[in-house]
């Protein structure tokens, strides 16, 4: 949909829909202002900001945000894939629930999405059937990048969602400027390190238009209606484009790399290594500080992007009744354990950040150490909008640490994650990290994050652990039996290439 007939769309004050039986667990309470909700979701954004920690990084914007708001500092990841982890966000369901365990499993428009849950009702579509205007901007349910924003396509989009949905087209790796591919061992452009440093104006980049056209619609939809308004940025997804100015801060020779420790993988199950650098990246260390320099770039342009929409509520008078949402699909690896990018387990790639400020509460600018899932965030958002959360959802609501972070009223329990469509699965508790390879066919690993925080020393083979490793694993199952979780047939994992070697040159004939 283009910007005029987005306009004209919000004017008409959205499309009534009529649905069964989820929607009906209403609040009868009908408060008489409800509030926005401004929900923004970054791409491939590990916790390497500056309010997480990394100094390296500076992310003024959402550090601004964390302090009107509640920084939650152990959020994990339903999965730490793109396309399965959005999908359990907007539904609030496990993977194994609605069968998203891919990027492709949602097919076109979403339709496998609801293949196995009958009356499915996402965030948006609940909050549509109940008096607010829907809306997004560029991406929310999976996307292919850079692919779809070249083309300007959401494939996997969720119709029932919005009433109004909008894609931005961009150059994404042609866009105009100084380029470099620092992963010569990978081809694939949604995977692969390419760094622009890009000339030209701000909007021809994906965020800037995404920005830009959700500044637009905020006036217009909270004139008759509330509104939920969902913005992806797709930074800091590969490529790694953003304006030469946001290079400059971090010039790549001073760049400090991941702590290395020695023999760390010799005791990690070969199946958790699939993102080694090498053979599949295959990056020297100058090209991995590049990366990396591109990665801050990329997600401190991204930060810029949220303080305009920050600004544009509080331009517009929305900001004193607006619930703002900040988190990224899942956990990336900087070159942890020697990988990269996402689909392992690592502490890195299962954390997201995530901050939420709302109307009202009452620990504005404290953090939460509690753990939470993604799958808590549906139940949040639609208590906060004062409704009663759908009986299906196995999340529960956060409004309560809102207020107390400590509170009582908060279930603690561990955070489950499932990877590789299936074949790994995560246990998260405040004092350990359980993954298991093939239900621990094919390895287990076990980290006391407490005394090991890195996650280099994996305890899952030492006798004095074996009681710890058989009651996580009974947990872990006990939920994935609640998800009707299946493991797949083992498969065996890649084996490394080895450097093919250089034939000695023969003499030249004289």
């Amino acid at each position: 949909m283009n910007r005029r007939k987005f306009l004209s769309a919000a004017a008409l004050g959205g499309v009534a829909i009529s649905l069964t039986s989820p929607t009906r667990l209403l609040a009868e309470t009908k408060p008489a202002k409800r509030p926005n909700v401004l929900f923004i979701i970054s791409d491939d954004l590990t916790c390497a900001l500056s309010g997480y920690g990394r100094r390296q990084c500076k992310t003024p914007h959402l550090d601004r945000l964390a302090k009107q708001g509640m920084q939650f500092n152990r959020a994990y990841t339903m999965n730490p894939v793109c396309g399965p982890a959005r999908a359990a966000i907007m539904s609030g369901l496990s993977p194994w629930t609605t069968g998203v365990m891919g990027n492709y499993h949602n097919g076109p428009h979403g339709d496998k999405l609801r293949a196995r849950v009958k009356n499915l009702v996402t965030l948006p579509q609940f909050l549509k059937a109940n008096g607010y205007h829907a809306a997004r901007v560029s991406k929310i349910y999976h996307m292919g990048i850079p692919g779809e924003i070249i083309d300007g396509t959401a494939r996997a989009d969720d119709k029932k969602s919005w009433d109004v949905a909008i894609n931005v087209k961009a150059k994404e790796q042609n866009t105009p400027g100084k380029k470099e591919d620092c992963s010569p061992n990978m081809t694939h452009q949604g995977c692969d390190f390419v760094r622009v440093e890009a000339d030209g104006p701000d909007n021809l980049h994906a965020d800037v238009m995404a920005t830009d056209l959700a500044l637009e619609m905020m006036p217009k939809l909270g004139k008759d209606k509330p509104f939920f308004l969902g913005v992806g940025l797709v930074r800091p997804h590969v490529p790694l484009v953003a304006p030469k100015r946001f290079f400059e801060p971090f010039p790549s020779k001073s760049m400090i790399l991941a702590k290395a420790v020695k023999d760390d993988l010799k005791d990690v199950p070969p199946h958790a290594l699939a993102m080694k650098n090498f053979p599949r990246y295959g990056m020297s260390v100058e090209q991995q500080k590049k990366s990396l320099s591109a990665y801050y770039a990329s997600v401190s342009f991204m930060d810029a992007q949220v303080g305009r929409l920050l600004d544009g509520l509080k331009e517009n008078g929305l900001e004193d009744n607006t619930i703002v949402l900040f988190m990224s699909d899942h956990g990336w690896n900087l070159g942890e354990h020697d990988c990269w990018q996402k689909q392992s387990l690592w502490e890195d790639v299962i954390r997201t950040p995530l901050i939420i400020s709302a109307p009202g509460m009452k620990a504005a600018g404290k953090q939460c150490d509690r753990i939470v899932e993604h799958t808590d965030i549906y139940p949040t958002l639609v208590e906060l909008c004062g409704f009663t959360p759908p009986e299906i959802l196995p999340g529960q609501s956060m409004t309560a640490l809102l207020d107390d972070p400590a509170s009582k009223a908060w279930n603690d329990k561990p955070a489950y994650t499932v990877t590789q469509r299936g074949a790994g699965e995560s246990l998260r508790t405040d004092n350990w990290h359980l993954n298991l390879w093939y239900d621990g066919k094919k390895g287990t690993e076990l980290y006391d994050v407490k005394a090991d925080p890195g996650e280099f020393t994996n305890l899952a083979k030492d006798p004095k652990h074996a009681e710890t490793v058989k009651q996580l694993s009974a947990t872990l199952r006990k939920i994935r039996a609640k998800f009707n979780g299946k493991i797949p047939a083992v498969r065996p994992p890649k084996r490394e290439k080895k450097s093919p070697k250089k034939s000695p040159k023969k003499p030249a004939k004289k």
